[in-house]
């Protein structure tokens, strides 16, 4: 359907109509309300108009999704031409909230530094909105079809899990925000494993809005939610990084580490997930970004080599020019990136014209430190013949090609060769200067950040004043062409992955059991009672491992056997108290200590561990195939990894959160027996087995 684009100044009035409301409430009235999280935390004004500005976009995409149904029902032309009139004001709305909502998230300034300190700003990435998410039904309901348990007991862990993701939604801007976003995504892993089998959906949609565009998506997936609190830590990185005062080394460094977590958290969610379903998690996306964060830490290595070099020696010069050069280049990269047909008309326009206007400064910063180290530079006397030596090496490696006229030996002996070719490399600043204030002065939102247009200003007079003092009146020689300087720099950005190991959490559900047996993937048997009474030749079982204990043998007409106990089933409570938990020895020191009315057994018989591949349609394709996902327990990189570090008792330390590698069950391998019973594999604690 072709959208009708109207002029701004139609009012929100018009959209009022009868139609409209017929459209909504007979479309929508089953459709879930946006909440309002920051109206009783008022985190901070930008964050409430954004979210403000979510609901308002959600809702009125709602009402072109009814009016588009109509559209496509009626047969009435009548009809068909008032809906057809409705949706143009409709796309016009949408139009106006996006537009407004880019200017919000183009608001680079809210995030910057206090300091006084004269710095081209940095790019932040707002944080993606929520809607409130209610688990209570749901994994109420799964505790006691799957686990047989009664779920009133667990209702203190629903709400610190609701509790978790309600104070995730609005993380502060420092290291405890980040923990906390970085604890409730640990913790998702446990839910995982907990409540989402990969044959069915636990019923629990999560709502998250684009980070730019605030279009809402909506997805049953737990990986939609585990990707969206990712990008949330790569956001909050790259705000932690923009506010940090960048006039001290110390502040840079900062600077560097919190862009190169940021391009880490973007990047491993490239590697990790896909087909997202919405743009800003999007390959080409998350692309841009990791370039654009990666492209900033150029700029703050080039920020620190400039506060460390004192001293205007030749060879210094020459280095600043060659980092500045760096820094153009990876933001011309970025910019191509942006360039791209997806990502092209989804970046904010300031968001292009920033790194346009970065891309021209630093270049033209390249020219006049090239321009300075030929002016300034004087030739030594012969004593100090190695100065001279590594002089004449690092200019020769200075140009990507060699300019035309004398060589560049000749060049550095003629003082009247340097001016010239200084002359010409500020030149060349000065158009660059002049490029990047034009490109500014065509973005309303920079025109409103002062202090970018301080730092163009003062480098453009910087470089007008020096190419003054080297005009001669009686030249009247052509200005030759500066070559282009060859880029370099002595430290290349890192991409940092994000490390979950650095915040430690336990499974909030783990009174339910061990993860190895009590899981959504398991399938065992209801809960058996067995009273076993000890006899001369004792129990007549043989037990083995730990968290749970394992039935590992039944002696034939013993106590055990004639009790109905079999190999294989694990001992969940003795005598009533739990021990899914336990050691042997605590389960052995349990049935030795039973008196001679005997001792009661709670087991379970798990018959199937779900390591099949299922086909799970999560809708994370947006096109209207809607293609389905493959979900799979071993090497699924959405819902799989490693088990968490120092997590609930009984977990091994190991590598966490990597999707791409087939995962292990915790407490050892599994391996079917005949009878469709399962037993674990205790090659490595022989010790632990023994009869009773």
């Amino acid at each position: 359907m072709t959208e009708v684009p109207l002029p701004c100044s139609v009012s929100l009035a018009h959209s009022c109509c009868w139609l409209s409301l017929i459209c909504f409430f007979f479309f929508l009235s089953s459709s879930l309300q946006g909440c309002d999280p920051f109206a009783q935390t008022q985190r901070s004004k930008l964050q409430h108009r954004r979210a403000r500005i979510n609901q308002q976009i959600n809702k009125e995409m709602r009402m072109r999704a009814g009016a588009e149904n109509l559209f496509r029902a009626t047969t009435n032309n009548k009809v068909k031409e008032t809906v057809a009139l409705e949706l143009s004001f409709v796309n016009s709305n949408l139009q106006l909230l996006k537009e407004e909502l880019e200017e919000l998230n183009s608001s680079m300034e809210v995030y910057q530094t206090d300091s006084e300190a004269v710095n081209v700003p940095m790019i932040p990435l707002g944080l993606k909105e929520t809607k409130e998410v209610d688990f209570t039904v749901s994994v109420q309901d799964f505790i006691c079809e799957h686990y047989g348990e009664d779920s009133s007991d667990y209702d203190q862990e629903i709400k610190e899990l609701m509790e978790l993701r309600q104070a995730m939604r609005t993380p502060s801007r420092n290291q405890a925000g980040l923990e906390l976003l970085m604890e409730y995504y640990n913790q998702l892993y446990y839910l995982d494993q907990r409540f989402f089998p990969p044959h069915r959906n636990l019923g629990v949609h999560f709502h998250w809005y684009d980070s730019l565009t605030g279009v809402p998506s909506c997805q049953r997936a737990l990986a939609f939610e585990k990707g969206s609190v990712l990008f949330n830590i790569g956001a909050l990185y790259t705000q932690i990084g923009a506010r940090q005062d960048r006039s001290a080394t110390a502040g840079i460094d900062r600077a560097i580490d919190a862009f190169q977590r940021a391009a880490g958290a973007f990047n491993y969610l490239k590697e990790n997930f896909s087909n997202a379903p919405s743009l800003d998690m999007s390959g080409p996306s998350l692309c841009m970004l990791v370039r654009l964060m990666v492209a900033q830490v150029q700029e703050c290595v080039f920020e620190r080599v400039t506060l460390t070099t004192q001293d205007t020696h030749f060879t210094s010069q020459l280095r600043l020019a060659q980092e500045a050069a760096r820094v153009s280049d990876v933001y011309s990269l970025v910019q191509q990136t942006m360039s791209q047909p997806l990502v092209k008309d989804y970046v904010p326009f300031s968001w292009a014209s920033m790194v346009q206007v970065k891309s021209e400064h630093f270049r033209a910063l390249s020219h006049y430190y090239a321009a300075v180290a030929l002016c300034d530079h004087t030739q030594s006397d012969e004593e100090d013949e190695e100065g001279n030596n590594e002089a004449d090496k690092a200019f020769l490696q200075f140009y990507v090609s060699a300019p035309s006229g004398p060589s560049l030996s000749q060049v550095l002996r003629d003082p009247e060769e340097r001016r010239k070719l200084g002359k010409a490399h500020l030149r060349r600043a000065v158009i660059r200067h002049e490029e990047a204030m034009r490109v500014h002065s065509l973005c309303k939102i920079l025109r409103k950040m002062d202090i970018l247009q301080d730092v163009l200003s003062i480098m453009h007079k910087r470089s007008l004043d020096k190419y003054s003092e080297l005009d001669q009146e009686d030249d009247f020689d052509e200005t030759a062409e500066a070559p282009e300087i060859q880029s370099q720099t002595h430290q290349k950005p890192d991409i940092t992955p994000p490390n979950f190991s650095t915040v430690q959490v336990t499974d909030i559900f783990q009174r339910l059991g061990p993860l190895s047996v009590f899981c959504a993937r398991a399938r065992w048997g209801p809960v058996r009672l067995i009273c076993l009474q000890r006899k001369e030749g004792g129990l007549g079982l043989t037990l083995r491992g730990d968290s749970p204990v394992l039935v590992a043998g039944v002696v034939p007409g013993g106590c055990a056997a004639e009790a109905g106990l079999r190999e294989g089933d694990y001992i969940v409570a003795v005598d009533g108290q739990d021990c899914k938990w336990a050691k042997h020895g605590e389960v052995v020191h349990m049935l030795k200590s039973c008196s001679d009315r005997g001792v009661e057994l709670s087991v379970v018989t798990l018959h199937s561990h779900d390591t099949q591949v299922w086909v799970w349609n999560t809708n994370f394709m947006p096109s209207k195939d809607m293609r389905s996902v493959l979900l799979s327990h071993g090497s699924d990189k959405e819902n799989t990894r490693q088990r968490l570090l120092g997590g609930a008792k009984g977990q091994s330390s190991a590598s966490l959160l990597n999707w791409n590698r087939k995962k292990k069950r915790e407490g050892g391998g599994v391996t079917k027996r005949l009878g469709s019973t399962f037993s674990l594999s205790f090659g490595s604690i022989r010790d632990t087995e023994a009869m009773y």
